[in-house]
């Protein structure tokens, strides 16, 4: 066994919920890495503004709430990696963690979070980058003084939708449902814009464009009508899934994907924990997900003491 490669604690995954389970494992004296494929932080770095995280009462903004929670896991101690793992096997004691070099460690951490639900509509694939986009944030300034829509109900949906209001020149807010599940305040705050629409009881069936989208054909879900909306550009937002492949034959799964835990992020699998997203019954946010990090951290430490490893 490659001893520079062997970690007490290795987790999958670099946003909250894995950093989080980072600082902690370091300060219990743990060696511990966390790898990630994408950019350290996860889909916080998307947000624009972040108004419910305790300590930070007028707001912080995603990329630099995601930053300090980076420095925080280094300033402990934790190896960042920016590395894929692809597949984990159990050995004897440890595990073994496949990607573009392989580890050992004592007990892992999935943390991987969660990706964007897609429509699973035409055109959706095929245009994106060329007016549909799954982030307001990253490609919102493309649309200055355009025509945009934001399909969904939720939060992320509303976050969005504002953040677009003091870009383009009109938003739509396309729902397929006659109310919205975002926080009441951000809603009633959203929607007194008056670059904002909403448009209820509407799906979209159809993203039309040849080089770039020109609109969205919509269907009432309540009269069958259909409508063409013109738009230069749609802003997905109904959702997410949970990026959990990597735990498929490895521990007990719900019909959803995500994956059962007990209270304390114990998976089926002895010596595995999953926090954050990715787990069963998650709230999605933010400070859910650093709690689940320090419970899956700490029921870790406990277990690799327990056994002597």
């Amino acid at each position: 066994m490659n001893e520079s490669r062997l970690f007490d604690v290795f987790i999958v995954g670099g946003g909250p919920a894995g950093l989080t389970a980072a600082i902690y494992c370091a300060r219990n004296g743990l060696r511990v890495a966390v790898a990630s494929a994408d950019i350290f932080g996860g889909t916080v770095n998307n947000a624009a503004i972040i108004e419910n995280y305790p300590g930070f009462p007028e707001g912080i903004s995603g990329a630099e709430l995601a930053d300090r929670f980076r420095q925080h896991a280094l300033d402990a101690g934790a190896e960042l990696l920016e590395e894929k793992v692809e597949k984990i096997e159990k050995r004897e004691q440890y595990f073994a963690l496949h990607g573009y070099d392989t580890y050992s460690a004592k007990a892992i951490i999935l943390a991987m979070g969660i990706d964007y639900r897609k429509l699973g509509v035409p055109g959706e694939l095929e245009l994106l980058g060329r007016g549909v986009s799954f982030c307001a944030t990253c490609d919102g300034a493309f649309f200055r003084n355009k025509v945009v829509a934001v399909v969904g109900g939720g939060s992320s949906a509303f976050a969005s939708a504002e953040y677009m209001a003091n870009i383009a020149s009109k938003v739509y807010v396309v729902h397929r449902r006659s109310g919205f599940r975002a926080e009441k305040v951000l809603v009633d705050r959203v929607l007194s814009h008056p670059k904002v629409e909403p448009l209820l009881n509407k799906v979209v069936k159809r993203i039309n464009g040849q080089s770039k989208i020109d609109s969205l054909l919509l269907e009432d879900v309540v009269t069958k009508e259909e409508s063409l909306l013109p738009v230069d550009g749609v802003f997905i937002q109904v959702g997410h899934v949970p990026k959990t492949d990597l735990a498929k034959g490895l521990v007990n799964m719900d019909e959803n994907g995500y994956i059962k835990v007990s209270e304390n992020m114990k998976t089926s699998e002895e010596g595995i924990f999953a926090a954050g997203d990715v787990r069963q019954g998650a709230l999605g946010q933010i400070v859910t997900a650093a709690a689940d990090g320090a419970i899956a951290a700490e029921s870790a430490f406990r277990y690799i003491n327990e056994k002597g490893l």
